[in-house]
């Protein structure tokens, strides 16, 4: 069982790159129901592409931001979210505590896989190694 991190989610969705041509064929041997991403991926998602409208200042850019969230929730309507629950902020209280430095989005996609016993697909292999317990996985490489 995968999640996958914001990294990884943008590549699909961006559907052109050498990672992303790596990336389809690392996932097309799995079955779609043993993928998921989180709600601190939409969380990430939606903030960056507010600031981008926000800060536009060309009508085309504008258009072209609403766009990009339109297709964020689609995107996240048709996929397997998964919660940042209550054992999810559990674990990420105590690896705050603990001092591990990773960035708080990171560290909540993180508490949530060790909470579901999942592993994170990401590119941020320096990061995620960070925090104890979590397996962590690249498939672009």
């Amino acid at each position: 069982m995968f999640i996958f991190d914001t990294d990884h989610l943008g590549i699909l969705q961006r559907q052109r790159s050498p990672e992303y041509d790596r990336l389809v064929a690392k996932m097309s041997p799995i079955d779609e129901t043993d993928i998921d991403i989180t709600i601190v991926s939409f969380h990430e998602q939606v903030n960056g592409w507010t600031k981008f409208v926000k800060g536009a200042r060309e009508s085309v850019k504008i258009v072209t931001g609403y766009q990009r969230l339109e297709q964020i929730i689609k995107d996240f309507a048709a996929a397997q979210v998964l919660p940042f629950s209550t054992a999810a902020a559990e674990i990420f209280d105590d690896l705050k505590s603990k001092k591990v430095r990773v960035a708080t989005m990171d560290l909540r996609i993180a508490s949530i896989a060790i909470a579901q016993r999942m592993t994170v697909v990401t590119r941020n292999t320096v990061d995620f190694s960070r925090v104890p317990e979590l397996q962590i996985i690249d498939w672009t490489v």
